[in-house]
């Protein structure tokens, strides 16, 4: 009796002096206790959706061709495949976000770095043609409020990149501003603009409403900055990578039985037919293309998809993952490098193809790099040496990994004409002889789905096509992605 008094006690003692904080699983000591050393373990219930995000949840589908290939450029072999979730955006980007976007780059680096600002500006000349009075989209496409909710149109990959990268910080400030960390600093400048990773790497101390979250080392101020581990900020926005668009597109959740998927889909939506089925809406069209030459939207007074170019955002109907336009409107970019056997070579887990591994950079003396005259925190590709006795790669650069490489051309001393006597051309123009027998090499994109300027077969999600990162086209704009962390199906899945 005496001993189990004993037990009892200590038990009520030790309950007594946690009172109010969490232990350690694994060895009994306090979160977030000062006496402990200050561990902490912040309150997290889930991943925030950011602002235009709708959950995909992931699984497994069959990517690539389900139509004849019209085209015979046998580049869409059917295989199983399966995407994480993810988050996307519900509508493409429109003019009036990228102009938001050009407001901010004047606003900040108009003044010292306006090459900034240049870089950004789309290519309104995209809707100019020989044969065809183009002009108005030229002159009022971009800037007039009629189009505002028009999907914008004429930037490249690399602009999209880009403005990924902006949103990102963007919306991690406002998280920041919200939770009452930081403060509206409008007064931003040059390399004095919130970033991300400065943030996290504690080079970036402006617009402090408060001194951080509370710190919990004994030896600490009583309060630090945000970590990653207090899963505040989101991941960062980037694009989809072609597996991921083409999983979105069908959205084949609605479409799903248990683990049956009951009905295959052509488009974005059920059965083969371009027009509304349902009684209230018979008859009308799905999505905006080009139904046959010089028949861009029907006839007056019944226009068939009531655009002649593109149509605004929110147009036609979601598909089943409530996704706007991913058949017709504009095509849009991937993150994906092109290549014909990508879907032979690719694993057939969250498949995608232009890994460049890359990590923070570091000086000779072992400190970080300072954050660059634009606030952003250096990065460079990972070196083979430092990559020595690992299995899973050694290479920054994993492009070209199972698609032949300079020593395996049939003519190592090639030298491409497309250079100067005595210059020698990256590797992938060896391969592929860019510019004379293929329009491939290392700096080609994917690009997905139809536009208002195509016909109704490349609307089905598995045809691809291909373009440089560097060219823009009247047809072609983007959305958004993030990565999901965490559940792939929310509290709300739970078991």
């Amino acid at each position: 009796m005496r001993t189990f008094r004993l037990l009892s006690f200590g038990l009520v003692a030790v309950l007594l002096s946690s009172c109010g904080y969490e232990q350690s699983s694994i060895t009994g000591w306090n979160y977030n206790d000062p006496k402990n050393g200050g561990f902490q373990k912040a309150p997290f219930e889930e991943q925030e959706t950011g602002p235009n995000l709708v959950l995909i949840e992931g699984g497994t589908f069959t990517m690539g061709r389900i139509e004849q290939d019209v085209l015979y450029d046998w580049n869409n072999v059917p295989r199983r495949a399966t995407v994480s979730s993810f988050y996307m955006d519900e509508t493409e980007m429109t003019n009036h976000h990228w102009l938001e976007y050009l407001y901010w780059l004047d606003r900040v680096f108009g003044l010292d770095y306006p090459e900034v600002v240049k870089k950004a500006l789309p290519d309104t000349l995209v809707w100019r043609s020989k044969l065809a009075y183009n002009e108005p989209y030229v002159e009022y496409y971009l800037r007039h409020p009629a189009y505002r909710d028009y999907p914008v149109v004429g930037v490249d990959w690399l602009q999209a990149n880009d403005f990924c990268s902006w949103r990102s910080d963007r919306v991690n400030e406002f998280i920041l501003i919200r939770e009452g960390i930081l403060e509206h600093y409008v007064n931003q400048i040059g390399e004095d603009n919130f970033n991300t990773d400065a943030y996290y790497m504690g080079q970036y101390e402006s617009g402090k409403r408060i001194e951080g979250v509370p710190d919990h080392d004994p030896n600490g101020t009583g309060y630090r900055r945000v970590k990653m581990e207090d899963g505040i900020m989101l991941p960062k926005f980037r694009l989809p990578t072609e597996a991921e668009w083409e999983y979105a597109a069908y959205g084949l959740i609605g479409n799903s039985l248990g683990e049956r998927v009951i009905e295959r889909r052509l488009w974005p939506w059920n059965g083969h037919a371009l027009r509304n089925p349902e009684e209230k809406y018979i008859g009308e069209m799905l999505a905006n293309f080009k139904r046959g030459r010089g028949d861009n939207m029907g006839t007056a007074g019944k226009l068939n998809d009531n655009a002649d170019i593109t149509n605004p955002v929110y147009a036609y109907w979601p598909n089943d993952y409530g996704l706007y336009n991913m058949a017709g409107n504009v095509s849009e970019w991937v993150m994906d490098i092109y290549r014909p056997l990508s879907l032979d070579d690719d694993d057939d887990f969250r498949p995608f193809r232009g890994n460049v591994f890359t990590a923070l950079e570091f000086d000779e003396e072992g400190y970080l790099m300072e954050k660059d005259s634009l606030g952003h925190i250096p990065r460079r590709t990972v070196s083979e040496e430092e990559n020595i006795g690992r299995r899973n790669y050694q290479r920054a650069d994993n492009i070209n990994h199972l698609d032949g490489d300079y020593s395996s051309h049939i003519d190592a001393s090639h030298w491409s004409p497309s250079y100067e006597d005595g210059e020698e051309a990256p590797e992938s123009d060896y391969m592929y002889e860019y510019g004379q027998k293929s329009l491939i090499n290392d700096n080609v994109r994917v690009f997905k789905g139809g536009s208002w300027n195509d016909r109704a077969y490349f609307m089905n999600p598995g045809t691809r096509r291909f373009l440089e990162e560097n060219l823009e086209t009247s047809y072609l704009g983007f959305r958004c992605a993030m990565d999901r962390v965490g559940s792939p199906v929310g509290l709300g899945g739970r078991r």
